[in-house]
């Protein structure tokens, strides 16, 4: 036994599953279940390590996350082989000196908080790149975004897409929406955060009067007072509607039954939400910033600004096309969305592991 190395998986996010970098670590850690290590220890970090250790049995070992631990004095005792910082928001770091993998998914921060070098937020994300033995990446983009801010160190540097994390259909036939499903509706889901631009697609639905619009996710942040302003203003009340946060029945429900799933996302490091939407064959519609073309492909439609007008237009024009042929658009659809596994990308980080600790 003495010969396994150890790895450490710093995924104390994994409690907020409504979140991106929840999801990540939640979906990396089930593609690591399913594949052999059997020359590694690997270590999640959790503040709540009993519900993973019931999940996922002895297959791997478990750290109790405490908050405190983030700072210097506190950090873990143990030594580890290689600590694997599952993003690049993390403020927990090891203790001592180890080989060190960053996963970066964005450095959004740069544009939303602050350009300048000598801030906090951008100094600790400096000392962990200097502190990476290699660097991981989840997108061509956010690769790209780093070196445009950062002075990346001269190591290896790997692109590892993240998987669908629709990985169970579930089944939606008995479910009960609260919201009138009396027309056919248009959907999209994520953070009520600013860079999700839910702003045009309100405006644009101004000019929609035979669809509605049903945006999920958490609402009570400033964004989402924004949003319900711009409704009322708007009259918009009996045409788009917000959920809230909802369960991943509901979700699915709203995704396979929606006429079309609408993304104008400014910046992504990745976005989960258009794969998932894929995976059932609806029609997407993106902007065309940062990471999304890389999700959608050619298969995707894309708006390249947001004037009302023209998103009705690229989006009537796409569905136009999606029903003259539907087959096979929704193939199409079906297998891109595929092609990202979690079971793919843990076996993509598995090999990076091995090749740091070789």
């Amino acid at each position: 036994m003495s010969d396994r190395k150890s790895v450490f998986l710093e995924t104390h996010n994994i409690n907020n599953r409504a979140t991106g970098l929840g999801t990540f670590n939640y979906e990396l850690i089930k593609g690591l279940n399913q594949l052999s290590f059997d020359n590694l220890e690997i270590q999640l970090n959790s503040g709540k390590p009993d519900l993973l250790r019931n999940e996922f049995g002895d297959k791997f070992k478990y750290h109790k996350y405490r908050s405190f631990h983030r700072y210097k004095p506190f950090r873990p005792m143990e030594k580890f082989d290689l600590w694997h910082s599952v993003n690049q928001n993390s403020k927990l770091e090891p203790r001592t000196d180890t080989k060190y993998l960053l996963t970066i998914h964005d450095v959004n921060f740069v544009e939303e908080i602050s350009a300048d070098m000598n801030h906090k937020r951008n100094g600790l994300f400096i000392e962990k790149l200097n502190r990476a033995t290699e660097i991981t990446y989840i997108s061509e983009f956010a690769k790209k975004q780093t070196h445009q801010y950062f002075q990346v160190p001269n190591v290896p540097e790997h692109i590892i897409y993240n998987g669908n994390p629709i990985s169970t259909l579930l089944d939606t036939s008995n479910f009960v929406s609260s919201l009138p499903l009396d027309k056919p509706f248009f959907y999209t889901i994520g953070d009520f955060i600013e860079r999700k631009n839910y702003v045009s697609i309100v405006n644009m639905m101004k000019l929609i009067k035979d669809f509605n619009l049903i945006i999920s996710g958490n609402n009570n942040k400033k964004y989402g007072s924004v949003i319900r302003k711009l409704i009322d203003e708007n009259g918009l009340q009996n045409r788009v509607f917000l959920t809230g946060k909802v369960s991943d029945r509901a979700k699915q429900y709203y995704m396979k039954n929606c006429t079309a799933f609408l993304f104008p996302s400014i910046r992504e490091g990745f976005g989960l939400p258009p794969i998932e939407a894929m995976s059932f064959g609806k029609p997407v519609f993106l902007s065309d910033k940062t990471s999304l073309p890389e999700i959608g492909g050619d298969i995707a439609n894309y708006w390249t600004d947001f004037d009302p007008e023209y998103m009705k237009n690229i989006l009537f024009n796409g569905l136009e096309n999606f029903d003259r042929n539907k087959e096979e658009i929704e193939t199409l659809l079906k297998k891109r969305a595929a092609s990202f596994d979690w079971k793919i990308a843990a076996s993509d980080y598995l090999k990076v592991y091995n090749q740091i600790l070789k």
